[in-house]
């Protein structure tokens, strides 16, 4: 019973499923893609006729250039894995080169991720409606080289510098890990984080919620001229939060920018990130953040911020931020 049938395979539960890259943690900022492909054609003849407008299907290039905006916006229904995002401008180019025609696509976006994919969909679907216009009078077309030229606007992008030479301190405040009545967890997500961004880690302490000592240690470390100085707990409106309060006297340059981007990017994320009493700003050479205690409220204050804080040290040396 049974025999000649032929079965396809079976996918339990335990299979992998396919899923959507979380982009959540990422910051939405200007991203662009450039994207080429080349469409050759076998004869001057036919250039000729693109040149005219009397390719039978219509205008090559104007009729590609709608299929390729509509390609541009829809990558993410035909790419399993590409997220919809709002598509800030999109700009199609044709070259003719001898036998080829250059195809160049632009895409820009203001969201968390980048827009290669979209602008290559938009290149190969170009390029790919040139060739259906073409055939009929073209035998020999082919398509050619479709790939992305450049991108920018990325994580990638603020850490091509490096981070040579610069210093960090990473602070605990708490008066029961201080204890040994608990284990600290924040600031270990703190030392992964700036580890993951380059950093060598030189100084590692837990303190407690006390205000003197903190000031003390905030004191010390920026006499040591270490670069960058993140304190973590103790932002928070309980009687023993008193981080801010002890950094704040110190403070030679505020910059509420910073914190202002932290509660902005909790905020977005869960309701209380308003009740953060954070501050940031320079101690003599030092950068000094105050960050919240608990792991994922840190967690959400280091993605916001790195490595993009980190172009303050190319302005305080005096140097000039490349767009």
């Amino acid at each position: 019973m049974g025999e000649g049938i032929v079965r396809g395979p079976v996918f339990s539960m335990e299979s992998e499923s396919i899923i959507m890259v979380n982009i959540t943690q990422k910051n939405t900022t200007l991203r662009k893609a450039i994207a080429t492909a080349i469409l050759k054609v076998s004869s001057q003849e036919t250039i000729e006729a693109i040149r005219s407008g009397s390719v039978p299907k219509g205008n090559v290039f104007e009729f590609s250039r709608a299929a390729g905006l509509l390609a541009v916006k829809k990558t993410s229904d035909v790419i399993p894995d590409c997220h919809p995002m709002p598509v800030e401008f999109t700009e199609i180019r044709h070259a003719i080169d001898g036998l080829n025609i250059v195809i160049e696509v632009e895409v820009h976006t203001i969201y968390r991720t980048g827009v290669e994919v979209e602008a290559m969909h938009g290149a190969a679907i170009t390029a790919l409606t040139m060739y259906d216009m073409l055939k009929p009078i073209d035998k020999g077309v082919e398509i050619a080289n479709i790939k992305l030229l450049h991108k920018e606007g990325g994580k990638s992008d603020h850490l091509k510098d490096g981070l040579r030479g610069l210093t960090c301190a990473v602070v605990v405040c708490s008066d029961s890990i201080a204890k040994g009545e608990g284990t600290d967890a924040s600031g270990k997500a703190v030392l992964d984080k700036l580890k993951k961004c380059g950093f060598e880690t030189m100084i590692y302490e837990i303190i407690p919620d006390d205000e003197e000592m903190i000031r003390t240690t905030a004191g010390k470390l920026s006499a040591k001229d270490i670069n960058l100085i993140l304190f973590t707990g103790g932002t928070g409106l309980s009687p023993r939060d008193v981080t801010p309060d002890a950094i704040a006297p110190l403070i030679d340059e505020l910059i509420p920018g910073i914190m202002e981007t932290v509660r902005h990017y909790g905020q977005e994320r869960m309701p209380y990130a308003m009740l953060s009493r954070g501050i940031a700003g320079f101690i003599k050479n030092s950068l000094v953040i105050t960050l919240p205690g608990s792991v994922r409220a840190v967690n959400e204050a280091m993605d916001a911020l790195f490595p993009h804080i980190l172009h303050v040290f190319k302005v305080r040396s005096g140097q000039r931020h490349s767009s």
